[in-house]
């Protein structure tokens, strides 16, 4: 006779999950980070150049525009000044012309048998503007301080956007002088002037550290300069751990020697600021080609190593890379031919 049967109730993880606020969590964060990764790109770039261009206005462009408005206002009688001008500049004078003026200011009130303190407020700015308008250095601080005023209420949006003229210029200049220096007789007088930079104490040290950096990264490509274009794996900082670097050029002699073979020069870039990192030796034949260019060495670092040369790609599945298989973190099995153990044996009641 069968016993009474208890019904059977699947197991706890046989049961449906049912969609709730977790699930819309999910999905609300995976949204949010996409949409991130779609619009923090265009936001970064908008970032740095508007950085580069802070940097290009205010140590380039600013200068710039000084000299340009100065020239303007040495060589022609534009833009005139108002009395507010004068009246704004005053402070700006001298100490010794200001004090000339409460010698011209007293003499002016005891032609009219009175003090200072007696005279009216507008005929003391009356006298005042007049005594400066026969100033060269009042009229000069008025009218410049009326161009910075025009040239500021040219504006878009509260951006001056004359600011842009020292911009401009700046590139024009250096348009003007490349095309200059490229000429037989430019090189000729950039050597004799590099000559004597050179010889200052101190810059004569530092010039020419400056100089092979530039001629590094701008150095025209038909003549002698760093060859930068071949990128290499390398193992550093250690052996089994490979890092993407950059051939600087060959090494120095007493490292060669000691190694007994051919070395190489290979600057390793930090993530994410590529601009800084290590300067390595390595003999070449520890190193390993790459068919990339440096460009793509660069976005490689920069990325962490997410941006990857099409050329380079691995076909894996996606979330897969560099995982090891289930199976190699499973327990081991025993064979099916192998002999069961016994049982334990009963333990006897104390």
């Amino acid at each position: 006779m069968e016993g009474p049967q208890t019904p059977q109730t699947a197991p706890p993880e046989a049961a449906a999950v049912s969609p709730g606020k977790p699930r819309r969590r999910d999905g609300f964060r995976r949204l949010f980070i996409r949409g991130l990764a779609i619009v923090l790109p265009t936001v970064l770039t908008i970032w740095l150049l508007s950085i580069a261009y802070g940097f290009v206005d205010q140590r380039i462009g600013a200068p710039i525009n000084a000299g340009l408005r100065e020239v303007v206002i040495r060589f022609s009688e534009w833009p005139p000044a108002a009395a507010d001008d004068y009246r704004a500049t005053f402070d700006r004078l001298p100490q010794e012309i200001r004090d000339d003026w409460e010698d011209v200011l007293e003499r002016y009130a005891a032609s009219r048998d009175r003090t200072i303190n007696q005279l009216p407020a507008g005929d003391v700015r009356a006298r005042q503007l007049e005594w400066q308008q026969e100033l060269p250095i009042a009229k000069r601080l008025a009218r410049r301080h009326a161009f910075i005023e025009l040239w500021d209420d040219a504006n878009l949006g509260g951006w001056p956007v004359l600011n842009l003229i020292g911009v401009v210029l700046a590139i024009v200049l250096v348009y003007i002088l490349g095309a200059f220096l490229s000429r037989s007789i430019g090189k000729r007088l950039w050597k004799i002037g590099e000559g004597y930079i050179q010889r200052v104490p101190l810059v004569g040290r530092v010039y020419p550290a400056f100089k092979q950096i530039t001629d590094f990264v701008f150095g025209d490509e038909t003549e002698e300069k760093l060859s930068f274009n071949r990128v290499v794996a390398v193992e550093y900082p250690r052996r089994g751990l490979w890092s993407v670097g950059m051939v600087t050029g060959n090494t120095l002699r007493t490292i060669q020697d000691a190694a007994g073979r051919e070395c190489l020069t290979v600057f390793v870039p930090s993530s994410p600021t590529p601009f800084t990192g290590y300067v390595i030796t390595t003999p070449v034949d520890e190193t390993v080609e790459l068919p990339i260019t440096v460009e793509d060495a660069l976005k490689f670092a920069v990325s962490g190593g997410v941006v990857v040369p099409p050329a380079e790609l691995i076909d894996t599945p996606t979330g897969t890379a560099g995982r090891r298989p289930a199976a190699a973190f499973a327990p081991a099995t025993a064979p099916a031919d192998a002999p069961t153990p016994p049982p334990p044996a009963p333990s006897l009641p104390a």
